[in-house]
């Protein structure tokens, strides 16, 4: 299991975001570069980089931030944030990403990204369906920086991108997101046994080292750990150690 470690930006600074609101920002630093280091000083090999700024406007992007971190931290970088089309994916390709997360547009226009992860590759996309459970339990998908529920079941939804070649998703059950009360394992472990050729990232709630074995005995690929250790709830190190 890959341990992310995250980064989210907004106008250049280290920031979390609880439940995507933007409203409702803690901020950690201003020099996301000498953070992303930091990571893999400690040990990492990947980073898991959100653009908060080009998911409110694509305008706004911090693509030259996105690429100076892919090009100088050392590490693996996977990013999103407001990706709308193949001149986006194509660019943040070519400034030195490794993966480009793509969220809402994958459920909006789903034969354009199909279309993406023939063309791009399925390596080069990974999508990323954010969730929120409904009272029947079943996860359904929120869009546009989880303000609208699409209605849109989480299993529909990958089972018509398989013929594509999907290989990468990033899964997050918003309600757990920036709160440190655990990963919704239940979800993952469900996923992982309903879609064994997808590699699965969890995302969302990690507050321990008990979360991440707890997570990794769901047989995902990936976590993302984000506050947990901003807030020094633990260390990279010991998080890769465990």
């Amino acid at each position: 299991m890959i341990i992310y470690p995250a980064i989210d930006l907004r106008g250049g600074r280290v920031v979390r975001l609880t439940e995507g609101k933007f409203d409702q920002e803690k901020s950690y630093g201003d020099d996301p570069l000498a953070v992303a280091r930091g990571f893999k000083a400690a040990g990492a090999t990947w980073l898991h980089v959100v653009d908060l700024d080009g998911a409110k406007d694509p305008a706004k992007r911090q693509t030259p931030l996105v690429e100076k971190l892919a090009r100088e931290s050392g590490l693996r970088v996977q990013t999103g944030g407001g990706i709308r089309d193949d001149a986006q994916v194509a660019a943040l390709l070519s400034a030195g990403v490794q993966r480009v997360i793509v969220g809402s547009l994958a459920v909006r226009q789903p034969d354009l990204v199909r279309g993406w992860l023939i063309s791009f590759g399925q390596e080069k996309i990974i999508l990323s369906p954010d969730v929120r459970i409904d009272d029947a339990g079943i996860p359904r998908i929120a869009a546009a920086g989880w303000q609208e529920t699409t209605g849109v079941a989480l299993n529909d939804f990958l089972t018509g991108y398989l013929p594509a070649g999907l290989k990468h998703i990033l899964c997050t059950d918003i309600s757990r997101d920036g709160k440190l009360t655990g990963p919704n394992t239940p979800l993952y472990a469900q996923l992982v046994k309903q879609f064994p050729s997808l590699e699965i990232q969890a995302s969302g709630g990690v507050s321990s080292l008990d979360d991440l074995r707890k997570t990794k005995v769901t047989g995902v690929a990936g976590v993302i750990v984000g506050r947990a250790l901003y807030e020094n709830k633990f260390t990279l190190q010991e998080a890769l150690a465990c």
